[in-house]
């Protein structure tokens, strides 16, 4: 059952999605919807009935203490709203949850009855990729649609892929015969460098959904994390002269491919973004790029991954990590 009580009337609102689990390579896209939540201090309004999609023993609750009260959470899917203040204030409805274990057409469905109720005008679902793309760049984000028209009209690309899908998909599929326009938007994420959390790739993600949408993101501690991230990087990858040159050849390949995109639209497009955040002053497992299986040449230490550390500090910690099966052809990611 659908319960709305308590929001309010919602402004053009967009419905921005990540799901955990394969389609969220270096925990990038959640971890984009998660900062949005903070940033603009979403509540939550409705969750998902756990018992519907998710098996417990893939997904397991956790317990933990409250005021000296033994609680569980349960893995599901929640939803909030956040209001976008300036000049044209609007509405985001943020969606972050788990990519569910069973019922994927009745889930969509479910999120689709949230959407009609909430006056939703564009779904964009957002994910990462692991792909063949050197930590030393800018990291690529594309922007895909089954909508010839919306391609046309918000310069995306239109989807041509066929392979495995997750939730991602299916859920872009179900916008689509829904009439309700949907994007997903796409990060790539260096698979030999796979564990998360991967702060340039959840950045370079809310970058675009900055153009996408027009908008202002309060970016907070995301390119300091960003670079902490690539110096830490850096540093491993130069312990292994292997993968140091692996990663030569990458670079050379990404700037020889990006060569007419020197100029132009990708230039203009940085320069636009730079205007925009000089004026407002400061604010207030995986698909990949291939088939098979993804792997990682920089190993986690036992018992758990390694963030890389900054610049004379250790490294903080986090869960496995992991590269899920590979879901995307070369030409671009799923839809």
């Amino acid at each position: 059952m659908i319960e709305l009580e308590g929001v309010p009337e919602l402004i053009d609102p967009v419905m921005v999605a990540a799901f955990e689990g394969w389609n969220d390579a270096g925990d990038a896209a959640s971890t984009a919807v998660a900062h949005l939540e903070r940033e603009w201090k979403g509540e939550v309004f409705a969750a998902l009935d756990a018992e519907d999609y998710y098996d417990f023993q893939v997904n397991r609750p956790t317990v933990f203490m409250e005021d000296g009260v033994r609680k569980i959470t349960w893995p599901t899917t929640r939803l909030s709203v956040v209001r976008v203040g300036g000049d044209k204030p609007r509405d985001l409805v943020l969606v972050r949850g788990i990519e569910p274990s069973m019922r994927w057409r009745s889930f969509c469905n479910e999120l689709l009855g949230f959407a009609h109720e909430l006056g939703v005008e564009l779904v964009v679902v957002l994910g990462a990729l692991l792909g063949d793309t050197p930590h030393t760049r800018p990291v690529p984000v594309s922007g895909v649609t089954s909508d010839a028209d919306l391609a046309r009209r918000m310069d995306l690309e239109e989807t041509k892929y066929e392979g495995p899908t997750g939730i991602v998909g299916v859920l872009q599929e179900a916008c689509a015969h829904a009439g309700v326009p949907a994007v997903s938007l796409w990060a790539a994420v260096p698979h030999y460098v796979s564990q998360p959390p991967n702060p340039k790739a959840t950045l370079a993600l809310l970058n675009r959904l900055e153009d996408l949408l027009d908008l202002r993101i309060p970016q907070g501690e995301l390119p300091e994390d960003a670079r902490a991230w690539q110096v830490g990087v850096d540093q491993l990858a130069a312990e292994d002269s292997e993968v140091a040159e692996y990663v030569q050849t990458l670079e050379e390949a990404r700037d020889t491919a990006e060569l007419p995109e020197a100029s132009g639209e990708a230039i203009a497009r940085e320069f636009e973004r730079y205007l925009r955040r000089r004026d407002a002053g400061p604010p207030g497992g995986h698909a990949t790029a291939e088939g098979g299986e993804g792997g990682s040449y920089l190993r986690d230490n036992p018992g758990g991954r390694q963030r890389p550390p900054k610049p004379d500090t250790s490294g903080g910690s986090g869960g496995a990590a992991g590269s899920g099966p590979k879901g995307e052809d070369e030409d671009g990611p799923e839809d």
